[in-house]
């Protein structure tokens, strides 16, 4: 349950009661009702003790940890969790699953660089958006301590794909603790997950992390054996922790990811807050019934799921299904406001206008480019709604487009003064014509189909 601003007035220490105004709000029980609404920070009250200061950071923190997986910034950084909800209608999902091609250190070189070659390639856009696989999961297979490193190496030294702002991250699978962590050395930089962390191994790696901490995996034969592990780490001050409670089947996968989930959120227990990882590549054969697999756990909770290998067939559903569940349904989709050019529009190109729902967008400037016609498309900030839904808000009206219009600079990229409005809003045309003296305003189709068909000739008596 979230923490109320009553809550942490409780915990504020007694001078800081006084209402000392250091915090910049006017009384203490202002600053505790902003900080529980994340609306400032702790560092604002000078009067928290390290102890209370830790508390009040555990207390506010989301119900499932945020862990960062890679270093630097853009494709090679995954974000994982920071979650607070079981259903996404009750707010929203934060941070989408990260999808991971599994390697391993037994494949032949072919086979290796095959995979890294597919992690770069398969880069998909939807509606403005860049979708990809997001980690490199190396396992530790040949019994190597020397050969899984120099994979990891190799991993390390390849270079984003083209138009990626980075590299994908890396995941590090090892049963051997002194592989895992000499492939570490490899790649430390990268900021690497590393897994598993078991009953087994934690003495081992524990003094490790101590020094320089990394996330890590942690793995056991249920949930209930994932607990001691996690409280031991969160004693350590460690906890960028992702979960595994061993479950190899999707019955049994998604039990998990609900339990975890729901003893995360509702009943806030924190030693099972954190993001969790599911392994589709170990649970078929079946390539198919692999990304089936992959989209239930999507779905259900995991934070990371692994796969087998890449195929654009199946992977580009998988991305596109994530980027549903994981879309603020709170926000549509929008692009930015501003003109763009279609093909290469000279002075004599038509000029068009419609609203930056991103469904909009993409439609209308579709049917533009295969009308073969160059022109620029003004598009009109809605806030993300359509233009019939747009107008009925009031905004996309005649006089909103008319002052969009003067201050997009169109007027020096056209000798034409001619515009053409959607036919769903063509009830704004005599509100333009006014704002817009000088203008010929046309209304076209109503629907984005026929501008292929509209458009060519509407471009010729332009030119007349």
């Amino acid at each position: 349950m979230a923490l109320k601003g009553t809550d942490v007035v409780k915990k504020l220490p007694e001078l800081g009661k006084k209402n000392c105004k250091e915090c910049g709000f006017p009384t203490c029980f202002a600053f505790a009702m902003k900080l529980a609404g994340g609306g400032t920070s702790l560092d604002k009250c000078p009067h928290l003790s390290p102890e209370t200061r830790d508390e009040l950071l555990d207390a506010l923190a989301p119900a499932i940890r945020l862990v960062t997986i890679g270093a630097g910034e853009g494709s090679s950084v995954l974000q994982i969790g920071n979650e607070e909800v079981v259903y996404r209608h009750e707010k929203t999902f934060l941070h989408p699953t990260g999808v991971a091609l599994l390697v391993s250190d037994s494949e032949p070189e072919s086979s290796v660089g095959e995979k890294f070659r597919k992690i770069n390639k398969l880069h998909f856009e939807r509606v403005g958006v860049h979708l990809s696989a997001n980690l490199l999961a190396l396992r530790h297979d040949s019994g190597d301590k020397e050969k899984f490193a120099a994979l990891a190496r190799k991993a390390c030294s390849a270079g984003p794909a083209p138009g990626a702002a980075g590299p994908p991250g890396i995941m590090l699978i090892s049963e051997d603790a002194d592989a895992l962590l000499a492939a570490w050395d490899a790649c430390a930089g990268r900021r690497p997950l590393l897994y598993p962390v078991t009953h087994e191994n934690i003495d081992r790696i524990l003094p490790k992390l101590r020094e320089r901490p990394t996330p890590v995996g942690v793995r056991a034969g249920s949930i209930e054996e994932l607990v001691p592990l996690t409280a031991r780490l969160r004693q350590e001050k460690l906890d960028e922790i992702v979960l595994d409670p061993g479950s190899r089947s999707l019955m049994d996968g998604i039990r998990d990811q609900t339990l975890i989930r729901r003893a995360a959120v509702k009943q806030s227990f924190r030693y099972l807050g954190y993001p969790t990882v599911a392994f589709p590549c170990l649970m078929t054969g079946d390539p198919m019934e692999e990304a089936l697999l992959a989209a239930a756990f999507i779905v259900k909770y995991a934070s990371i799921v692994v796969l087998s290998d890449l195929d654009r067939h199946t992977l580009l559903p998988l991305l596109t299904q994530r980027l549903n569940i994981y879309t603020d349904p709170r926000m549509p989709l929008s692009v930015k406001e501003q003109v763009y050019e279609i093909g290469e529009p000279g002075p004599d190109a038509p000029v068009l206008v419609t609203a930056n729902w991103a469904l909009t967008y993409f439609i209308v400037s579709s049917e533009v480019e295969g009308s073969k016609v160059p022109a620029f498309l003004l598009v009109k900030d809605t806030e993300g709604l359509g233009v019939l839904t747009g107008w009925a808000a009031g905004k996309f009206t005649g006089d909103s487009v008319a002052a969009f219009i003067r201050k997009s600079g169109i007027e020096e990229k056209v000798k034409t003064r001619t515009v053409l409005i959607p036919g769903m809003a063509g009830r704004i045309r005599g509100d333009l014509e006014e704002a817009l003296p000088g203008w010929k305003i046309v209304v076209g189709p109503r629907e984005a189909s026929d501008i292929p068909s509209f458009l060519p000739a509407f471009a010729a008596g332009l030119k007349q």
